[in-house]
């Protein structure tokens, strides 16, 4: 497997790097969610190792983040230094997979990671996301249109894979620059809108095959069938 670990102390992700490696698998650390993330825009992890404190974000958002972002299609193990049941519950919740405290003991950490792969393997069995006339080939990373592929960059087809994935959903500016770009805080850019505005070029995503693309005045924008359009004053709660 190719595992993520996202842990801020160089000590302990020196740890999880050796006891992980061990098992033959490729691993890839990184100190900030916002490296994560810029990461994925250029290669597919199997496996997240995710530790709760850090310092920018909470771990139980960002796996918030990520399930909204890729489904459940990767396996996510959440590690803390708390061992209360209510946090294991909290994180289990938030859409971890598994959770271990510290200190961490390296076989069971193996054992756990090796579990979990597993799991991954029942998963692949569906590896597709169906929203016809649209279908996303998580395996392949690409996205059809009525049969036919679209020719997609790597973010478009993050933001398609996630307004498919969650239609009806609505995504402001700044949860789409986090979770697409890596980028936090209340960022000036007009690059989510010209992203949105391709995307829904490229898949027609107008109408015209009963799905639209919109824009909700000063909130950000929702994948809605036209059957179930509402209105925008609704929406932006004008």
């Amino acid at each position: 497997m190719h595992i993520a670990i996202l842990e801020d102390d160089e000590d302990q992700r020196d740890f999880l790097v050796t006891c992980l490696a061990r098992l033959e698998n490729t691993v890839s650390d990184f100190a900030s969610a916002a490296e994560l993330q810029r990461a994925m825009q250029r290669q597919r992890f199997d496996l997240f190792v995710i530790d709760w404190r850090l310092p920018e974000v909470s771990g139980l958002s960002f796996v918030q983040q990520l399930r909204r972002q890729l489904g459940w299609e990767v396996p996510i193990l959440m590690i803390t230094a708390t061992r209360s049941e209510g946090d294991v519950i909290e994180a289990l919740q938030s859409g971890a997979d598994d959770f271990l405290a510290k200190p961490l003991r390296p076989d069971e950490l193996q054992a756990r990671v090796q579990a979990l792969g597993r799991r991954l393997d029942a998963r692949r069995g569906q590896s597709a996301l169906e929203l016809p006339p649209y279908r996303v080939d998580i395996s392949r990373r690409a996205v059809s249109l009525a049969g036919q592929a679209v020719a997609l960059t790597g973010r478009e087809y993050a933001l398609a894979s996630l307004f498919i994935g969650h239609a009806g959903e609505l995504f402001s500016r700044q949860e789409l620059l986090q979770m697409i770009w890596g980028i936090r805080g209340d960022v000036t850019t007009r690059t989510v809108d010209t992203h949105v505005s391709r995307l829904r070029r490229k898949l027609e995503l107008d109408g015209r095959h009963g799905w639209q693309l919109r824009s909700v005045y000063q909130h950000g924008y929702r994948l809605e069938s036209c059957r179930d359009a509402v209105p925008l004053e609704r929406l932006a709660g004008r």
